[in-house]
């Protein structure tokens, strides 16, 4: 089922923020083993002689907890894909028994100049660990379906 929400539906200055997460060290060890083996991500006897002392979440890690917390409060939006990040700052690492949570606010609205039935949204993110401290931070660019591009499915 198609989420309900169309581009006419947002509104500049539009703000959620999702519930809280808290992530284990096994999560940083099995995605670093999985998708980013560099030592400090995987290995917990090595990463205490890195430069953060303990496993730390990689990036792409961070972006995938991310995702899965931005579907929670804007998973209604009828998007027709991501087509770019801007400004992304990795600006404190993620560690084990950190607890996270996500806000967005969208910062602008533009319909299509080409015509087709969507517009672009950008959307400000920032996810915030429990210290009040940015994990990431960065603007991404969507396109969303308009009411238009129902009716013609």
């Amino acid at each position: 089922m198609r989420p309900p929400r169309t581009f006419e539906d947002l509104a500049v200055g539009e703000q959620r923020r999702s519930a809280s997460r808290t992530i284990t060290q096994d999560e940083i060890i099995a995605f670093g083993r999985l998708y980013d083996p560099q030592w400090f991500h995987s290995d917990v006897e090595a990463a205490r002689e890195s430069h953060f002392g303990e496993v730390i979440a990689s990036g792409i890690h961070v972006l995938a907890i991310w995702r899965q917390l931005d579907h929670e409060i804007n998973g209604d939006i009828d998007f027709v894909c991501g087509v770019g990040m801007d400004e992304l700052r990795l600006k404190t690492a993620l560690r084990a028994d950190d607890t996270v949570y996500v806000t967005s606010k969208i910062t602008s609205l533009e319909p299509s100049q080409s015509g087709k039935p969507r517009g672009t949204a950008m959307t400000r993110y920032v996810m915030i660990n429990q210290n009040g401290a940015e994990v990431v931070t960065f603007t991404s660019i969507n396109l969303v379906y308009t009411a238009a591009a129902r009716a013609l499915s």
